[in-house]
């Protein structure tokens, strides 16, 4: 017998070639392109169709390996309404998994711990720490029953620069391949060997998606909107040094310095060891990457930072924001007083980008919402577009 799940659903209303055809006004050169329908921000269809086009299809980032670091180690995370679990093994694997349970659909865990399996709480469906059903009470009358055909269902999983990548498509090609014009920019942080000492999650945020993500890497804004706070890293020192492919699943852009050496906080300055193999070239710049839909990631000389997107709603969103630093830093007896320092600054930029995301979202909602224009700033923004409009197309045409 094989397990039944739901089909893919219809093209929303609305969704279809003609549409498509609106949004490639958004994918040419910075210079003529506009900006997205600001339905795709708003819309519940928009999401569900994104939610089958994108979420059903791409790696999901959902978080830091040192997460798991012993065997029977696990936590949840909930991705556009799928609820996942991520466990490390009796081997030592990492496993991706549905924690959706096959017998009534109830959730079998939620947050974090260690164990030796998953029992739903309902019927005491039991799961080994890679999905396989291990016990199903009072099944033994049910006519063809057979436990290996109802574990829970799997996903692929990847690991790249110490982050746990998750696909539901199973067979998806390789993530790895499709990152290496950015994978340079990281190699001298050495990030698998890096420490995060743990993350914050910011939940229920009012803005769609795409508006984090435009955020994130939005130069434009750097030093106007966080004006003093981030004239050492201004707006007219962005630059965009690799052409857009559309094999890439990564956007990013280089942030340039006025000095050597600078951090986002009061100071304008590193306040954690700095990376050790970083370039005189490294330590005068950031970097601002996309891979998504789900990692925002960037750098600085002593730190790199990451925001994990995760939908909840066509306009809501839980971020979870973290921070990456050599290990080096967690040996000076200061580390705990220079993270809040540095963590003090970061609130700063949090705050002002959430009162901006947040008005942009409301404005998108407005009948007179704009198709804008970009500056060169946001080169960026027009190759998520282009990211976005491949997938999109693949949708509608598939």
């Amino acid at each position: 017998m094989t397990i039944e799940h739901t089909t893919a659903p219809a093209l929303p209303e609305g969704i279809d070639a003609a549409f498509l055809d609106e949004m490639q006004r958004s994918t040419t050169d910075v210079a003529t392109a506009i900006t997205l329908p600001p339905q795709l921000y708003t819309s519940a269809e928009a999401l569900a169709f994104e939610r089958e086009a994108i979420y059903a299809k791409e790696w999901l980032c959902v978080g830091r390996v040192e997460r798991i670091p012993n065997p029977g180690d696990w936590f949840t995370v909930t991705i556009c309404d799928e609820p996942i679990i991520v466990a490390r093994d009796k081997q030592g694997e990492i496993n991706a998994m549905s924690a959706v349970c096959q017998h009534r659909a109830m959730q079998v865990c939620d947050g974090e711990g260690n164990g030796t399996t998953f029992k739903c709480p309902y019927h005491h469906w039991n799961y080994a720490l890679d999905g396989r059903l291990l016990g199903a009470p009072a099944m033994e009358r049910t006519e063809g029953f057979d436990k290996s055909e109802w574990g829970l269902p799997r996903l692929a999983v990847e690991l790249w620069q110490g982050f746990v990548f998750v696909n539901m498509d199973v067979d998806a090609a390789p993530l790895a391949p499709t990152l290496t014009s950015y994978t340079p920019y990281l190699d001298n942080y050495h990030l698998e060997d890096a420490v995060c000492p743990g993350t914050f999650t910011l939940e229920d945020m009012p803005w769609n998606w795409k508006v984090m993500f435009e955020n994130f890497n939005d130069g434009y804004h750097a030093n106007r909107l966080h004006q003093y706070v981030q004239d050492f890293c201004p707006s007219n020192m962005s630059e965009f040094p690799v052409e857009w492919s559309d094999d890439n699943n990564v956007i990013f852009r280089e942030g340039g310095y006025t000095h050597m050496d600078g951090g986002f906080n009061a100071t304008h300055h590193s306040i954690m060891p700095v990376f050790p193999d970083l370039t005189e070239e490294e330590r005068t710049r950031s970097t601002f990457a996309l891979v998504p839909p789900t990692l925002c990631l960037g750098t600085a000389p002593d730190q790199a930072f990451f925001f994990l997107v995760r939908p909840k709603g066509p306009e809501t969103i839980d971020v979870e924001i973290g921070y990456i630093f050599h290990p080096s830093a967690l040996d000076d007896p200061l580390f705990e007083h220079k993270l809040k320092l540095a963590d003090v600054g970061v609130q700063v930029f949090v705050e002002q980008d959430q009162d901006a995301t947040t008005k942009v979202q409301r404005g998108l909602r407005s009948r007179f919402a704009p198709r804008g224009r970009y500056s060169w700033q946001e080169e960026s923004h027009v190759n998520f577009n282009r990211w976005l409009v491949k997938r999109y197309r693949e949708q509608i045409n598939g």
